[in-house]
């Protein structure tokens, strides 16, 4: 044993640390544990160090007694869902822990961060601490235990939730857990551990525990180690015990396969100690291939697209040219019960906001409607970066993202009150939006001031006892003219005499209250967009509970950051699909149009513009792709610059590519006989929604001024 210099992060959520030192911190962590678990214990000597097989039987056995004898008579009171959980385990111990073979090795038994001691100035591990229980045996059981965090948070002190990162929300900075095993699987060549993650994680809280009820019985007779902060381990224990009940009944609890966005390249531990410690080596930096799940789902929602949705696009256009345009057409709540029925449906859900819903929402099973299924609701576990392959595919039709759930302004207000709404908001609004039994619509933009710059918003939310009134005027509401849209997120100032990004809240108004007056739908190049449509409306002294308030008062610039990150992403997508579409529709006008004594294919003009089209196009997707990546793995204020670039380049190249498909087909293309002229309306719009360019230009410039300064 010596002496040793350098840093112990005793808190797992790492607070005052910069969100990149996070990240590599716990890659580190995850590295650090994988080397642990490739030690060759017989070249070393320690091959009896203790029994290999039947690790995790023994061990349930040995924390049971520990409890036993804590707890009882003349003791601290026996909680039976502990006895319970022990007898689940007993019986699901895995069929890989009764032999001692691939899986199996040298154990530390207490893997944790602060058992961990960083480097004084880089982000690597220079010494692992507390061996007191290792010894050989299911290394699975480290793994699982070092994830705890993400879990449930276990510091001995007095608080409403223990929830850990998963029922919180991720720090910025920390990686997603999918990711942080996807790195240690890749260091150690151990599989994914999908199959038995829920015996081995209940097992982890089972042995946390006992370890605190052994800690709160000490402190009941005078002598806990702890102080008084032990006298939290009995609260704590139970609470451990009954996070992991829940989580053993929960459907699924890890996914089958890592996200093609996690998975890292094959045998890493060859580099492992050569690359420079604490920083993400280009082999993590995550793939453009996607993953057989993700071709699984895009080619079902292609397939889906051409044999439902493009047939009836003609029928979708009748409708909103006719009188009757403010209607929802019969054939889409079809289409929509067709697309639930294929797993089609609310496939923007990122990751970890579906594992938090899951645990919010529907664990009780109290929340859902009959018939619906909490997974389905819940999409199917895409990170953003998969998201980006299919959302593209609906981006080839303006009427496809509402038939799967996915359309805009929708997913942006089920992004807001999944993250910052209360369980009632959630409970009201947030299910029959994941239904699909209503819409939304986001009132921000105002006529009278330049809104590109939110400061300048001028309606007011004023509190009156138990309500908010609110005044004002906004426009380009989008779906506020949806028959089916029930509720706006609306952005107003609270506090005018705050500092000027402290002025502005977010507030739930439901748009049948008093005083909510729609004037009229506003058009955009001659498209009205019905049945969605863009709104006018007037807030006049619109009274809404105290309740309604998202977040608390001065945090609408807080919420607006976090909303419109992936939602300006969304649209990027959506615009790569549209050129597509533009682009296949073209080439198949200039396969079977003759000009001047020859096909338009044929015209060496023709070839040269195509062929630049085809490169803008691949271009703007890469950079779309990558900034999908980023936002995977450094979260929205991270990737800012690289967002932007993308809401910048994806218009820009949609409408040329599009102008260049509506020259080909001549006057036809700037009519509505074909989609064109409406999908090149659409992205012109998206040079100004959600930022215009120049707002976008100025913060890349900005960023690549400050690197220079570095």
């Amino acid at each position: 044993m010596e002496y040793m210099e350098g840093i112990i992060y005793p808190d797992s959520m790492l607070p005052g640390v910069a969100p990149s030192k996070r990240r590599a911190i716990y890659f580190s962590t995850a590295k650090t544990l994988a080397a642990i678990h490739r030690v060759d214990v017989n070249a070393i000597g320690l091959q009896k160090y203790g029994r290999r097989d039947n690790y995790c039987k023994r061990q349930v056995e040995r924390w049971e007694k520990q409890y036993l004898a804590s707890t009882g008579e003349g003791k601290p009171a026996r909680y039976q869902r502990m006895l319970d959980l022990a007898r689940w385990l007993k019986e699901n111990v895995p069929e890989e822990d009764s032999s001692a073979g691939a899986g199996t090795g040298l154990v530390h038994g207490d893997f944790r961060a602060d058992n961990l001691v960083f480097h004084p100035t880089e982000d690597r591990v220079i010494g692992v601490i507390d061996w007191e229980l290792s010894t050989l045996g299911n290394q699975m059981c480290d793994v699982a235990y070092s994830c705890l965090p993400y879990i449930i948070d276990a510091t001995l002190s007095e608080r409403t939730s223990y929830g850990g990162f998963q029922h919180t929300g991720i720090p910025d900075g920390i990686p997603q857990l999918e990711e942080y095993l996807s790195v240690y699987c890749s260091f150690s060549a151990r599989p994914w551990p999908a199959a038995n993650w829920k015996f081995y994680v209940a097992f982890s809280l089972f042995r946390g525990a006992s370890i605190y009820a052994g800690v709160y019985h000490r402190w009941t007779m005078g002598n806990a180690s702890g102080g008084e902060r032990a006298k939290f381990a009995g609260r704590i224990a139970n609470t451990m015990v009954d996070c992991a009940c829940d989580f053993i009944n929960r459907e699924h609890v890890l996914q089958k396969q890592p996200s093609m966005g996690f998975q890292v390249s094959a045998a890493p531990w060859q580099e492992f100690g050569r690359e420079q410690e604490g920083s993400i080596s280009t082999k993590d930096q995550g793939k453009f291939v996607p993953s057989e799940k993700v071709m699984h789902l895009r080619k079902k929602l292609m397939k889906f697209i051409e044999d439902h949705i493009y047939p009836m696009e003609s029928e979708f256009y009748k409708l909103a040219q006719s009188t009757s345009r403010w209607t929802i057409h019969p054939e889409e709540e079809t289409l929509k019960a067709l697309a639930k029925k294929e797993g089609l449906w609310n496939l923007f859900i990122p990751l970890d906001s579906a594992a938090r819903a899951r645990k919010l929402l529907f664990e009780d099973g109290s929340l859902v409607s009959p018939g619906s299924s909490n997974d389905l609701l819940l999409g199917a576990g895409l990170t953003n970066l998969e998201y980006g392959y299919l959302c593209e595919i609906m981006g080839r039709s303006v009427w496809a993202p509402q038939i799967f759930n996915c359309a805009a302004p929708d997913t942006g207000n089920m992004e807001v009150l999944l993250r910052y709404g209360t369980k009632e908001q959630q409970k009201q609004w947030l299910v029959p939006l994941l239904e699909g039994k209503i819409r939304s619509g986001f009132a921000m933009t105002e006529p009278q001031v330049a809104s590109s710059d939110a400061t300048n918003i001028e309606c007011s939310i004023s509190r009156q006892g138990d309500f908010y009134v609110i005044n004002g005027r906004k426009w380009w509401t989008s779906g506020a003219m949806d028959p089916r849209c029930k509720i706006l997120i609306l952005m107003g100032k609270t506090d005018f005499s705050a500092p000027k990004h402290k002025q502005q809240s977010m507030i739930l108004v439901d748009i049948n209250t008093p005083g909510v007056q729609i004037k009229r739908p506003l058009l955009v190049f001659g498209f009205d967009d019905a049945p969605h449509g863009h709104a006018e409306i007037v807030f006049e002294n619109v009274r809404v509970p105290v309740t309604n308030i998202l977040l608390g008062e001065g945090r609408g610039f807080e919420i607006a950051q976090g909303r419109l990150g992936p939602g300006r992403l969304h649209h990027c997508m959506r615009l790569i699909g549209a050129a597509e579409r533009g682009m296949g529709l073209m080439v198949e006008r200039a396969l079977s149009r003759t000009a001047f004594g020859k096909r338009i294919a044929q015209h060496g003009s023709f070839l040269s513009d195509l062929a630049k089209c085809r490169i803008e196009l691949e271009q703007a997707r890469l950079l779309v792709l990558e900034a999908a990546d980023q936002l995977d793995r450094h979260g929205n204020k991270k990737a800012r610059g690289i967002l932007a670039m993308a809401k910048v380049a994806a218009p820009n190249m949609a409408l040329k590519v599009l102008d260049m498909a509506m020259q080909v087909h001549g006057a036809a293309g700037v009519s509505t006989d074909t989609v064109l002229s409406h999908l090149w309306a659409t992205a012109r719009t998206l040079r100004i929604a959600d930022g215009p360019d120049e707002v976008h230009l100025g913060t890349i410039a900005k960023l690549e001024l400050q690197r220079a300064r570095l």
